[in-house]
């Protein structure tokens, strides 16, 4: 067995959030106002061995917020976390380590995430020191193979972080995290910050250390595209709200799709044919406020959705299956 290679026999999911509700309060205006923020929403979904799953959404809809809760940085005011089938709340010191250890997140801005004071090869000693995982002389070794396995030469250790392009940052990210031989790693918005062809590295890099080592991922992105490319399931938030969990292959046509909110984000993927991108816009432009949503009360969509009706207003839809692959929350479908 290489130095890296995780194996997992579990029967549970690596990672399982169920009915997970996440609220946050702060002060607002001039006389400090206590307002109160719903990030998650009774949040359901479950990541398999060995199974990359895309998390999708705008920017606001809850995806960092539950990755936070999904590593135990932050725990849920409602519903449960678990992991290997042992809730996170439940599980005593010596357990809650080895949480730590196997499960690890790569960020979304390579540079801010590493410490501009220490070299590659003190950071990447780290998480070996932290969780004892070999002695002070091998360091050097183990630092060595991990950058091999994310392809920068070992003569690079000796380099801090501003001497490294964005990519060549995310990897040292990726290596970072490797460093634990994880069973979980959540990639948060993992290639926003890099241009498009350093993007296409990364992402070939993430999918080749999937395949060699059977790596769970929960993938969170904005980009439909991307995240239909790399995953094999895919759930679309939407205000703190699972809207639709279906396989990735099904999000490559609009009538394999069933959530109006899903077809919204569809119709904003680029396409090279103005026809088409017409008619896209032909379709967005319909949508009108039918029902004056009452907060808390309806379908988070309602106010955007062109196949509302009076009970989107008033009643929350509940995810459920639509058939053995495909789970959506509309009572419309």
């Amino acid at each position: 067995m290489g130095p890296f290679l995780v194996q997992n026999n579990s029967v549970s999911p690596v990672l399982q959030l169920s009915d997970v509700v996440k609220t946050y309060s702060r002060r607002q205006g001039i006389l400090g106002q206590r307002i109160t923020i719903s990030a998650l929403n009774g949040v359901s979904l479950h990541v398999e061995a060995g199974e990359i799953l895309g998390l999708v959404g705008e920017s606001g809809c809850g995806k960092s917020t539950l990755a936070r809760l999904a590593l135990g940085i932050e725990y849920a005011d409602a519903g449960r976390v678990y992991f290997k089938g042992t809730e996170l709340s439940e599980m005593d010191k010596a357990a809650l380590a080895d949480f730590r250890r196997q499960t690890q997140m790569v960020f979304q801005d390579p540079f801010s995430s590493l410490n501009p004071k220490k070299t590659v090869l003190q950071t990447l000693s780290e998480p070996f020191i932290v969780h004892k995982l070999c002695s002070r002389s091998e360091l050097k070794t183990r630092v060595a193979e991990l950058m091999a396995e994310v392809g920068l030469s070992e003569d690079l250790m000796y380099r801090y972080p501003h001497e490294f392009s964005g990519g060549q940052r995310q990897r040292i990210g990726l290596a970072r995290a490797l460093a634990t031989r994880p069973t979980l790693i959540v990639a948060d918005e993992p290639t926003s910050a890099l241009d498009v062809s350093i993007q296409a590295q990364v992402i070939n890099l993430l999918l080749d250390l999937h395949e060699r080592y059977r790596l769970s991922f929960l993938f969170i992105s904005h980009d439909l595209l991307l995240v239909r490319f790399v995953s094999r399931r895919i759930v679309v938030m939407y205000k703190g709200r699972v809207v639709e969990i279906a396989p990735s292959p099904s999000f490559g046509q609009k009538d394999a799709v069933h959530h109006p909110y899903t077809h919204f984000l569809l119709e904003t993927v680029p396409v090279p044919d103005p026809k088409v991108k017409k008619k896209a816009k032909a379709m967005s432009s319909q949508r009108a406020i039918k029902f004056a949503p009452i907060l808390g009360a309806g379908c988070a969509y309602v106010d955007r959705c062109f196949m509302a009706t009076e009970i989107c207003a008033n009643t929350v839809p509940v995810l459920r299956h639509l058939n053995s692959t495909q789970q959506v929350a509309c009572h419309n479908l």
